[in-house]
């Protein structure tokens, strides 16, 4: 599979449950490491038509995060959560919740797997109730879902180049 040959995968295979996989043609480090600032999210987090207003991230266990993006019409959207886990550079647990639906917080966890220099990211979704998770896929969440993963491998490939450097 080549660098940007990855397919996002995107499943239900719970009432309340969205699993998310991508190959990324980089080693498991790079890819945690993607997840971890400001700096590096606001180069590749959500889709392009959205501008990275602002961005805080406390990255430890018990931090808060929370990033704005602007749409082409102006209006700004928030999403923000608690980190409750790292074990870097495996795995990331938080909570995610997006302010036009305030009381809807899903746990989001990041598992990175690394073969042959190549990273599995697998990305689970586990809300609260079914409603929940149907009103998420409805709301056109896959489509943003593979322009961030498409983004997040063109980072990637740009901060492989520059540790070549």
């Amino acid at each position: 599979m080549g660098a940007r040959s990855g397919e996002l995968r995107i499943t239900t295979p719970s009432e309340r449950e969205i699993v998310m996989t991508r190959e990324f043609d980089a080693p498991r480090d790079l890819v945690f490491e993607a997840h971890t600032s400001c700096e590096h999210m606001s180069r590749w987090w959500g889709p392009r038509k959205y501008e990275f207003a602002s961005c805080d991230i406390d990255f430890r266990a018990g931090g808060k995060w929370r990033i704005v993006h602007r749409g082409p019409d102006a209006d700004e959207y928030a999403f923000y959560g608690e980190y409750r886990e790292i074990v870097r550079p495996e795995r990331i647990v938080w909570t995610f919740e997006f302010e036009g639906f305030p009381g809807s917080v899903s746990v989001e966890t990041l598992t990175l797997e690394e073969h042959d220099g190549k990273t599995t990211l697998t990305a689970t979704s586990v809300y609260d109730t079914v409603q929940e998770r149907d009103e998420m896929l409805q709301s056109g969440m896959e489509e943003g879902a593979r322009e961030t993963m498409e983004r997040l491998d063109e980072y990637l490939e740009q901060l492989k180049t520059s540790r070549v450097s």
